[in-house]
This record gives structure tokens, sequence and C-alpha cells, in this order.
């Protein structure tokens, strides 16, 4: 019987890649000489700093620029409210989500159910993944396309199609 889990994770490699070009980014650009901008990478967050408020949001620019240049999806982004540093300088965090939470995964579960193939497709969750399995390998073909149209509010891919 045909399956494949569905499954969101970040390539943190490609991240803190994205990061190294946005710190050089910051060294190097006119417009951020004297701000004191800065990205840092710490575990799953990117803290961001700068001295106003327009600083701050090109500094956000950059790094979803440099993100989506290496092929990380903004929707495993989370971003934080900006909050007052020292000097009057501005930070903000912005938190990089990973893994399917239980409410998403009954949402793909619910919509494989009422919108996938009617026969034969069958869904469960598994830790932080869902396991799709079918009878026929285009149902299941069916149901990625399906799932790729659906906005679930975090980045989805699809892992361990088996026959």
């Amino acid at each position: 019987m045909p399956t494949f889990d569905v499954v969101s994770q970040v390539d943190m490699q490609e991240v803190r890649n994205a990061v190294d070009q946005a710190q050089r980014e910051l060294a190097t650009r006119f417009d951020f000489k004297g701000t004191d901008s800065t990205v840092e990478l710490h575990e799953m967050e990117l803290r961001l700093h700068s001295a106003t408020e327009d600083r701050l949001r090109a500094v956000v620019q950059v790094v979803e620029e440099k993100l989506v240049r290496r092929k990380v999806s903004l929707k495993a982004l989370d971003y934080g409210k900006p909050e007052e540093a020292s000097k009057g300088a501005l930070r903000q965090t912005i938190s990089l989500k990973a893994g399917i939470t239980s409410d998403t995964a009954r949402a793909i579960n619910r919509w494989i159910k009422d919108k996938g193939p009617k026969k034969g497709i069958s869904s469960q969750t598994q830790g932080e993944q869902v396991r799709v399995s079918g009878k026929k390998r285009d149902d299941l073909q069916a149901v990625i396309s399906g799932l790729r149209e659906e906005d679930f509010g975090i980045p989805l891919q699809f892992e361990n199609f088996r026959e």
C-alpha cells in the first residue's frame, strides 16, 4: 500500500547562510552605516536590532530577501513585535516554525477526509508529521497537489513516498 509523510521542516543550514549574507549586506550598505543594525541566529529564532523603526523594517526586508533566495519559505517565520532596546534602539525576534502542531495536523487530516479522493485514502498523525496511505499512487499524488494548493500557514514538504 503506497504511503507518504507530510512534514514541515526548515533547512537550518540555508537559514544560517541567509543570515550570514544579510549580516554582510548590512555591514556594507550605505544606508545602514551608523545604525548598529544586526541580525543574529540563536537556535530557532532570529534576533534583529537597529536604531530606528524604518531601519528595522529594512533589516527585516533584507533578511526575507536572503531567505527567499535560499528557498526558505517565509511561512516558517513567526514575527514578534518590535520592542524598545537601550538608547532608543529597537529589536525584534522572529521565530522559526518547524514541525506540524496537533491543530494543524488535525486540519490536514480533516482536509484529506473532506476534499481528498473519497475512497482508499487514510491519514493519521505521527508525532510532528502526518502519514497518508492509499490504495493507488494516483490518489496519493492528487492529495499532494491538493495540499500544495491549500494554505495551512506553514510550509509543507512531502517525504518517504513509498510503493
